[in-house]
């Protein structure tokens, strides 16, 4: 009998084990220890809750349940949050695992990126270094929206390289429009790969120009629909008829974007009224910058429930005054960003974070193009991994630009740099194995002479971030470094071996520090990895995040405040509301949004509210701008002693969250989350010797434990709390 044949032949699909081997190590990184989450960056969980109660907050992201004013982002990366907390409600891991997903799917993407074109040692080379990213891991456990903004970037990225290889307009369409997708994520950020994008889709095309033209055309008309639809829906309701959108300095979504995310990035920060925050603007060593108003301290530490006993005032700051030094801000401020310039990405600031591989990147692109050169050709005839090459060269130049010279961003942004960091590296890496057998011995000579430049390069700067931690770390990478180099330049039957060695060398250190957010159940408000947090002498980054509320204070609100109020207390600031709004899912005002400058609503219309009964109690939580509401509070309210309400004292974490709450870069050591006292919390035990690795952190305690403390950024001098009630 004639066997009938198979209309749909089985395709058989080759499991890359390697690859599977670094997802489960990314996973583990980015996932183990989430559900000690607590409420992560507070500020964005509130405007999670808030999502989760309607649709109308759902669309504008707004921070609270009444609706009355706006986070500082768009809404996309939230709204992804907000479905996996209706699901499997609040918790302190459903509010991260958004960022988790797709950190993961970052790791894949690079892997699928390279592959094509580089094969698949690079492919795996590059998805492990992302995985190994410090900051890359830092941000993946977080509520933040950098992560989510990464894999739309290379999500755009990878759907370009189809439409080139497939010719298809359409999906030119797609890839600008993702990066539309992008830009309401975290707005202009997204937007400083597109020359990227544009240069390489003229140049890899195999068309005529007028239709790649035309594709240039489609994509750019799909990136405008994509990026403005949401701004422009949300600013063409009226004003009244939505909540105010928070940070701007006219109730604008597109001012927001070019402004406070936009300009202000790259220029310096203000807040939503001309306020600016201390400790930024450090753009030459001994700048001084004045701060034009002072904004909210944004409360204590988390999770301890005390005040952080570290002391001191905060790093880089002069006590009553706004000046600055060359790193402002201290080695772990929220702000430090170090010295604009050439340099900036090699300073520890943002080096240990984000630059372990960048001298091998920078020397694995001048590899990988002379290897791919082909003589036989016009320079500007270029192959495919030329093309390719210029790619994310493309996406790195002017990213490190920008990061370069930019005057406010958190370190925490350069998760950005990382995706073509890791690829240029690895394909420099697999490129130069790969020219040993392909490329002729004198050009094979100059290669092996760049890629030992490079590892020596790289290790030297290793040593230099780890220095101040251990130096006997620090000169074990620099001596591995050069011995590497020495053989790979010089012995040429063992270059594979010894390059991979000279790799191996190169990624113990950012693989620890990578290690330490996940061990130390780091979901950090202000993400960050090192040894610091594994120490008890790691320093404070402020309170962003704190997830601690006063319980007697909520119940006496609750008791007191009548039927019709809306608000459960009106306050200058989020981060004094935002715990509440966790704690009790009820309204607070915050007449000033983040930073409590922001004009979000104005004496008169405050008066009305109070009036009509919305609105009856106030509260002063710290230091804060001294504005016409407040002014007004304190003259006309009803001051309440704190007796009746339990002070400053604040509670349990809110329901429904870990008791590992949220917490800046480093904590202090008594109860702090990085400290010795909370590692035994929650490993049930006492914490362990980390062996050689672990004694890393103990130089540092000398060095920087007199710095730790309250911070810039709005953080000045803690005030007792007082609450008012209006008439």
């Amino acid at each position: 009998m004639e066997q009938r044949k198979n209309i749909f032949p089985k395709k058989h699909v080759k499991i890359d084990l390697w690859l599977v081997a670094i997802l489960v190590l990314a996973a583990f990184l980015y996932g183990w220890n989430i559900w000690e989450a607590g409420s992560a960056n507070s500020f964005y969980t509130s405007a999670i809750i808030s999502m989760s109660e309607s649709w109308k907050n759902f669309w504008y992201a707004s921070f609270d349940p009444a609706g009355f004013i706006t986070v500082d982002k768009p809404p996309v990366a939230l709204w992804f949050m907000v479905i996996f907390v209706k699901i499997f409600g609040l918790h302190g891991w459903s509010i991260v695992i958004s960022s988790v997903l797709f950190s993961l799917g970052s790791v894949f993407l690079i892997y699928k990126m390279v592959k094509p074109y580089f094969g698949a040692l690079a492919a795996r080379i590059a998805a492990l270094l992302m995985t190994l990213t410090p900051i890359v891991v830092a941000d993946a456990r977080t509520n933040n929206m950098d992560a989510t903004l990464v894999f739309f970037l290379l999500l755009a990225c990878y759907v370009l390289q189809k439409a080139v290889s497939k010719h298809n307009i359409w999906l030119v369409g797609l890839a600008f429009a993702l990066v539309g997708v992008s830009f309401n994520v975290k707005m202009l950020q997204a937007f400083m790969i597109l020359p990227a994008m544009y240069v390489f889709y003229w140049i890899a095309s195999k068309e005529n120009w007028k239709r790649i033209l035309w594709g240039s055309v489609v994509g750019t008309i799909a990136l405008i629909v994509f990026t403005l639809s949401w701004p422009l829906a949300v600013d063409s309701v009226s004003k009244q008829n939505r909540p105010y959108i928070g940070s701007s300095s006219t109730n604008s979504v597109l001012n927001l974007a070019f402004g406070y995310n936009g300009t202000q990035r790259l220029l310096g920060q203000t807040t939503g009224t001309g306020g600016t925050f201390t400790g930024m603007g450090n753009s030459k060593k001994g700048t001084k910058t004045k701060a034009k108003a002072k904004a909210p301290n944004t409360k204590k530490l988390t999770n301890s429930n005390k005040q952080n006993k570290a002391g001191g005032k905060a790093p880089g700051m002069t006590k009553g005054t706004g000046k600055t030094g060359n790193n402002a801000g201290g080695g772990n401020s929220i702000f430090n960003v170090g010295t604009a310039g050439v340099t900036r990405l090699f300073q520890t600031a943002l080096g240990q974070q984000i630059s372990w591989y960048l001298p091998l990147a920078l020397v694995g692109l001048i590899i990988a193009y002379l290897a791919a050169y082909d003589t036989k050709k016009k320079w500007w005839q270029l192959n495919r991994r030329q093309e390719q090459l210029i790619y994310w060269a493309g996406w790195l130049v002017p990213v490190a630009g920008f990061f370069s010279v930019a005057s406010f961003f958190h370190p925490y942004y350069t998760i950005m740099l990382a995706p073509p960091i890791a690829v240029l590296a690895a394909v420099g890496i697999s490129s130069f194995i790969e020219s040993l057998n392909t490329v002729p011995s004198k050009k094979n000579y100059w290669l092996r002479g760049i890629m030992g430049v490079g590892i020596i390069t790289n290790g030297a700067l290793q040593a230099f971030f780890v220095w101040e931690y251990s130096v006997i770390a620090g000169i074990v990478v620099a001596v591995i470094s050069v011995i590497m180099s020495i053989f790979i330049i010089f012995n040429y039957s063992k270059v594979k071996l010894f390059t991979a060695v000279g790799l191996l060398g190169l990624l113990w250190l950012p693989a620890f520090w990578s290690l330490t957010p996940t061990i130390s159940a780091e979901s950090a408000a202000i993400p960050t990895s090192g040894p610091s947090l594994l120490s008890g002498n790691g320093q404070s980054a402020g309170s962003i995040g704190d997830n601690s509320a006063n319980t007697k204070l909520i119940s006496y609100l609750k008791k007191h405040n009548g039927s019709k109020v809306k608000y459960l207390f009106a306050t200058t600031d989020s981060n004094t509301a935002a715990p509440y709004i966790i704690k009790t899912k009820k309204a607070v005002m915050t007449i000033g949004g983040y930073n409590g400058t922001d004009n979000a609503i104005t004496l008169k219309q405050f008066k009305k509210l109070v009036k009509k009964g919305e609105i009856k109690y106030f509260y002063i939580s710290s230091h804060t701008n001294n504005n016409a509401i407040v002014r007004w509070v304190k003259k006309h309210g009803k001051k309440i002693s704190a007796s009746t309400y339990g002070g400053n004292s604040s509670s349990t974490t809110p329901s429904g969250m870990s008791k590992k709450g949220s917490r800046g870069p480093q904590q202090s050591a008594k109860g702090g989350p990085g400290g010795k006292k909370n590692m035994a919390n929650f490993q049930g035990k006492k914490p362990k010797k980390m062996g050689k690795m672990g004694k890393m952190v103990k130089n540092k305690k000398n060095k920087k434990s007199n710095i730790a403390g309250k911070m810039s950024g709005g953080m000045g001098q803690q005030q007792s709390s007082v609450l008012y009630e209006l008439d």
